[in-house]
């Protein structure tokens, strides 16, 4: 308890122990009894008050109270007491008996111990004065109240030890931070013990604080985040208006400055240099620009592109978000041998701008990318992506077919060297000149056999064997006519012993290997004149084999041999004889076969009648042979 404290705890004490009815004011009209007081009234008579027995004045108790004794309180006294200790006064209600003891014999209430107004303002208690011999009260209970006079004994308190707030940087001189506010367990209402007043003890002069209301402001233009971040702030509030002797708690508000967008992005170099190698493929990463800002978050996203250079449609630039890089890649192909060296000027721009902070400049920064072309050893490139030959099937062997032509695009020119990839080409029908690139057959063609043949041609440096580079090459086998037609089927053919003549007893039909661009013409004709049956071309690649004859007899002659001619119209025009074989049956009235009296002798379709002589003459000879043997 400070010295000041004490002096007033010691005055008022004093006032109430020797001078009560100065310290203590009525409020309203005395409360001592008044004997005998006559009213007059306006119609002449005179009014009697009633009496009224008890004396006291408004009770009040210091708080805090340090003295040795009991704190007095105050005086209850009655009119009717005579002085003689005939009365007994009695205390009841808050406190009475332990709190506040009463002497009752004089009426005077002391306080027992130490008081604190912020645990109870005022406490509510009854008297009663009663004869001590016939224990009768002499005075009705009444009610009174000890109200608790307040000290400051109760210093400014903080809801929070420390407080965060943050503040945009560049703010104005004035932009408001945060506000803290203390409360004062004292009375409001008396004097000044609960009146606080804030000032600021640590954080100056970067910020102020309102002394009436706590609100924190900014007292310096253009605080910049980039050179300090942090601040701590110290908050003081002090009762008693601020004035010396007050109480006092303070608070620490720690305060960060957010980030504004107040700074523009910048290149560390005003020039990059960087290197590809020619052989890139579109695509690849050849290197990265950064260009740094000292903001954070969004205010330091950056997007990248190329504003100018000779190089713009042969790179391209990509932003990496996460990294906040340029990636330069490429974006067509590469040579070496065309060109050596691009320039490119690249942009970084903020995407997120600040319009308060147009006046600090354009947010973008520019640099020189210098990209130079590094060469490889390229392998051969041939002058096709593929080739196609078309050659007929009948030439001969060791015609040169086509010609593929590669060359070496490197700035040193080296000689190329031409294989055939063998697993292409298994059966060896093709070749190739080494020196000059030219393919020719090494074997006959049959486009009957293959009309298509995929080989792959490489190429290879004479100098560096491993560079190398195949082509595909297609060779069409084109067609010539060189095979015969003949019968589409083996046709199992019979005649009636009753046929008619002109009866249909058959329809044959042929086919081709050939492929002849105008499509398959066949025309069928008899060898030589039959008596027995002819043939008539139906001229849509068809023929009707019809009797010539009134009647067969199949015990005469129980099998026909039928040689039909068979040409195609390609040239050179290609024919075949296909023999017919024709057994003799007994049928009914509708042509239905019934018996016939022998199996007819199997050929194959197409047996032409001198084939059909040599193998009978080997059976004859095997037989002969045999005979002797």
């Amino acid at each position: 308890m400070t010295l000041y404290q004490i002096l007033l705890i010691f005055l008022l004490w004093l006032l109430n122990f020797c001078c009560p009815e100065i310290l203590f004011r009525r409020t309203s009209v005395p409360q001592h009894r008044i004997l005998g007081t006559r009213v007059p009234r306006t119609d002449g008579k005179i009014l009697h008050r009633q009496k009224r027995g008890w004396m006291w004045n408004q009770f009040f108790l210091l708080e805090e109270y340090t003295g040795s004794d009991y704190q007095y309180v105050g005086k209850l006294h009655s009119d009717q007491d005579k002085g003689d200790g005939s009365l007994k006064y009695i205390l009841s209600g808050d406190g009475a008996g332990t709190l506040f003891i009463i002497d009752e014999k004089t009426g005077d209430i002391h306080a027992t111990r130490r008081i604190d107004r912020e645990e109870k303002a005022f406490y509510t208690l009854r008297a009663q004065a009663i004869n001590r011999r016939t224990l009768r009260p002499v005075e009705p209970e009444s009610e009174f109240v000890i109200k608790i006079h307040d000290i400051n004994d109760n210093e400014p308190t903080f809801p929070e030890e420390v407080y965060t707030a943050t503040v945009p940087e560049m703010s104005v001189v004035g932009t408001s931070v945060v506000q803290v506010t203390a409360s004062d367990a004292d009375d409001p209402s008396y004097g000044n013990s609960a009146r606080v007043i804030y000032s600021i003890l640590q954080g100056q002069p970067y910020f102020s604080v309102e002394p009436e209301t706590g609100i924190i402001r900014t007292a310096l233009p253009n605080m910049n985040r980039e050179n300090r971040e942090q601040y701590q702030v110290v908050i003081q509030a002090k009762d008693m208006g601020g004035q010396m002797g007050g109480l006092s708690g303070t608070t620490t508000v720690n305060i960060t400055l957010t980030d504004v967008n107040d700074n523009p992005p910048r290149f560390p170099q005003n020039t990059i240099h960087l290197r590809v190698l020619e052989s890139s493929p579109v695509g690849t990463a050849i290197g990265s620009v950064k260009a740094t800002d000292a903001d954070t978050g969004k205010n330091a996203e950056v997007e990248y592109r190329i504003i100018d250079g000779d190089g713009t449609d042969v790179f391209d630039i990509v932003t990496e978000k996460d990294t906040q890089e340029g990636i330069i890649t490429v974006k067509k192909p590469l040579d070496y041998e065309s060109r050596r060296l691009y320039t490119l000027k690249v942009e970084a721009e903020n995407t997120h701008v600040d319009p308060r902070f147009y006046y600090l400049g354009p947010f973008k920064d520019t640099t020189i990318v210098k990209i130079s072309i590094e060469d490889v050893d390229e392998p051969p490139v041939f002058s096709r992506s593929s080739y196609l030959f078309e050659v007929h099937e009948d030439i001969e062997v060791g015609t040169i077919i086509g010609t593929v032509m590669a060359r070496d695009p490197d700035s040193t020119s080296s000689p190329i060297r031409f294989s055939l990839d063998r697993h292409t080409d298994l059966d060896r029908i093709f070749n190739i000149h080494s020196g000059n690139g030219s393919l020719y057959t090494s074997k006959p063609l049959d486009r009957e056999l293959s009309q298509w043949h995929n080989l792959t041609v490489i190429a290879s440096e004479i100098n560096n064997p491993k560079e190398m580079t195949r082509v595909a090459v297609f060779v069409r086998i084109l067609d010539v006519n060189d095979n015969a037609p003949q019968f589409a089927v083996f046709y199992d053919t019979f005649v009636c012993e009753n046929a008619r003549p002109g009866q249909l007893i058959q329809t044959i039909s042929a086919v081709d290997k050939d492929d002849p661009l105008g499509g398959q013409k066949f025309f069928f004709s008899l060898a030589a004149v039959n008596p027995n049956f002819t043939v008539q071309d139906n001229e849509d690649n068809t023929a009707r084999i019809l009797t010539r004859k009134n009647g067969f007899n199949r015990h005469e002659i129980s099998t026909y041999l039928l040689p039909v001619v068979i040409s195609d119209n390609d040239y050179p025009i290609q024919s075949s004889t296909g023999t017919l074989t024709i057994r003799v049956c007994a049928c009914d009235g509708q042509g239905n076969m019934q018996s016939c009296s022998a199996e007819a002798l199997l050929l194959p379709a197409g047996l032409s009648t001198g084939a059909l002589i040599a193998i009978l003459l080997c059976i004859i000879i095997l037989l002969v042979t045999g005979h002797d043997f």
